[in-house]
C-alpha cells in the first residue's frame, strides 16, 4: 500500500470516527431531554412493580416508550412511562418472546447463517504450531 493510499484510508477513518461521535452526542442529547422531562412530569416510582426511587437509586429508573418508538416523544409524555432496569429488562424480553412465538405459530423461519467465521480456525491454530 502506498503512502497515498495510507493517507487517504486514515482521513476516510477520521471521517467516520466525527460522524460516529455526531451521532452518539445527539443520542445521548435526545435521551437526557426526555429523560430529564419524564422524571419531572412522573413520580418516581416503577409503573410495573411500584419500587419507589429517590436521587441515591434514580439511575436505576428508566424511561420506557409505550410503543416502542424511541422518536415519538411527545411534550405531555403520553407515550413515557418509568420502570426500574428490571421491570424494563422484563418488557423488552416479553416483546421479544411473543414476537418469537408469533413467528413460530405462522411457520415464519428465520434464515440461519450461511457461513460460519470459525470453520477455518482449527486449521490456522493447527498452522501456528
Amino acid at each position: 500500500m502506498n503512502n497515498r493510499n495510507k493517507q487517504q484510508e486514515r482521513k476516510t477513518l477520521q471521517q467516520r470516527q466525527q460522524i460516529l461521535e455526531k451521532i452518539r452526542h445527539e443520542h445521548a442529547q435526545q435521551q437526557t431531554s426526555y429523560r430529564e422531562q419524564a422524571l419531572k412530569m412522573f413520580p418516581w416510582v416503577c409503573a410495573r412493580c411500584t419500587r419507589e426511587f429517590n436521587t441515591k437509586n434514580v439511575r436505576e429508573l428508566t424511561v420506557h416508550h409505550k410503543d416502542h418508538n424511541h422518536d415519538n416523544n411527545p411534550g405531555d409524555g403520553s407515550n413515557w412511562e418509568l420502570l426500574c432496569i428490571y421491570c424494563h429488562d422484563e418488557e423488552h424480553s416479553r416483546e421479544i418472546q411473543q414476537q418469537c412465538e408469533l413467528e413460530q405459530a405462522e411457520g415464519i423461519s428465520k434464515p440461519t447463517l450461511a457461513h460460519s467465521p470459525f470453520a477455518a480456525l482449527k486449521s490456522k491454530l493447527n498452522q501456528r504450531s
